[in-house]
């Protein structure tokens, strides 16, 4: 399962969640035991990937953060993903 968030809003949630927890980067959030890489934080922090339930699930309980006051969507695990096969099946 996935989150989703208008756009800006996930860059902006991160944000806050780094200043509730008093980091001074975004590389630096994963010195809080964070479950992800480097580089899917950038992603994230850029919006080209969604978040994972279970680390927006960690992130909401570092930081404090009411489920309730935050805006998004729960999307599928293979949402965006590409239906393939259909151009290799030509007759």
């Amino acid at each position: 399962m996935r989150i989703s968030f208008q756009k800006g809003k996930q860059r902006e949630f991160l944000e806050l969640v780094r200043q509730r927890i008093r980091a001074p980067s975004i590389r630096a959030m994963l010195l809080f035991g964070f479950s992800t890489t480097e580089d899917s934080l950038k992603n994230y922090y850029s919006e080209r990937r969604l978040l994972p339930l279970n680390l927006f699930d960690e992130m909401l309980h570092l930081a404090k953060l009411n489920i309730d006051d935050i805006v998004f969507e729960k999307v599928g695990e293979n949402w965006g993903n590409v239906k393939g096969g259909k151009k290799s099946k030509r007759k």
